[in-house]
């Protein structure tokens, strides 16, 4: 995997290089589906890495929100697309998770789709709602024990990043907790503000505010290294959850079938995007971290997230609703 040092020197060499897209590709606007609902993390991240786009192709760049069923349907629109890079996927965790939740989904994150790079990786905080007499990770799995499941996590839906969060929670901090699924993110962090949900894990970008206004309660970080928007919060891992590691991904994807010189055009248009400082600041106000990968590393990359998430979504026999 690309690092931040790595992938700005390759963006360096990018923008000297002649413009994109001198034959006929693209040669009609191109849409990108987001297969939940605006508001989101991913959906954030679209719509930055997007902006710079139609300089970078020649053609206009346009983000359409499809979400429902796990992803599936977005994905589904977009595997049965042309395979002429003029519509494209833009997902996150929840493509790899896709084999667990549905036997019949229609579509195969693997043998439907051709990475183009992977954008950026994004840990969550764990929050309660402060009505809870909980201030730390280890009063939460006392007061989670105590409650014997009845506890209420919300998540944007089943297979999402927010929902393999709470599940690896349950797994490594031995407790369990009802989940409560919504449509988006805004809805589910509504009804979070509201205490009619007792916590979450999500994105830094909707719930650092809230913690920095006293709406919830800040406990902990997913990532394996301390968040640069909440540095007094400890990781899972700093506050005695072993082994906990999750955040939330992103990568862009064509069809099966792309031809390999326009995969290699939408590659190199988003390694240059990266080069643009203004998605840079955004990527950082976001605390989003940047993560381009040619083809090859993403779909290294998205492999082992299947292979990380599939069998912890199994063995709950979670499916998606």
């Amino acid at each position: 995997m690309l690092q931040r040092r790595d992938f700005l020197a390759l963006a360096g060499s990018a923008l000297a290089t002649p413009a994109l897209a001198q034959g006929r590709y693209p040669s009609r606007p191109i849409r990108v589906i987001v297969p939940f609902a605006a508001g989101g993390v991913i959906d954030l991240v679209a719509r930055i890495i997007t902006e710079p786009m139609p300089r970078l192709l020649g053609q206009p760049v346009v983000v359409e929100n499809q979400p429902g069923a796990g992803s599936t349907i977005g994905a589904r629109s977009v595997a049965r697309a042309a395979p002429d890079g003029h519509t494209l996927l833009l997902n996150g965790a929840a493509h790899s998770v896709i084999p667990a939740l549905f036997s019949d989904a229609g579509v195969d994150p693997i043998a439907d789709f051709i990475p183009i790079s992977t954008l950026g990786d994004q840990g969550f905080v764990l929050a309660v709602h402060p009505s809870l007499p909980v201030h730390d990770v280890p009063q939460l799995r006392t007061w989670l024990q105590s409650k014997r499941g009845e506890a209420t996590f919300a998540t944007t839906g089943i297979g999402a990043a927010s929902h393999l969060s709470g599940e690896l929670l349950k797994k490594l901090a031995g407790v369990d907790f009802t989940i409560v699924q919504y449509r988006g993110t805004p809805a589910a962090v509504t009804d979070f503000m509201a205490g009619r949900v007792d916590f979450v894990i999500d994105s830094q970008t909707l719930v650092a505010p809230l913690v920095r206004e006293g709406k919830a309660r800040g406990l902990a970080v997913t990532t394996a290294r301390r968040s640069r928007l909440l540095p007094e919060l400890p990781t899972l891992q700093e506050a005695g959850v072993a082994g906990y590691v999750a955040s939330s991904w992103q990568a862009l994807y064509a069809p099966a079938g792309t031809p390999a010189e326009i995969i290699s055009t939408l590659s190199n248009a988003v390694t240059q995007a990266f080069a643009d400082p203004s998605v840079q600041k955004r990527f950082a106000d976001a605390g989003v971290e940047p993560m381009p990968n040619d083809p090859a590393a993403s779909a290294r990359f998205i492999r082992i997230e299947i292979e990380k998430w599939v069998p912890i979504l199994r063995a709950t026999g979670a499916k998606a609703g």
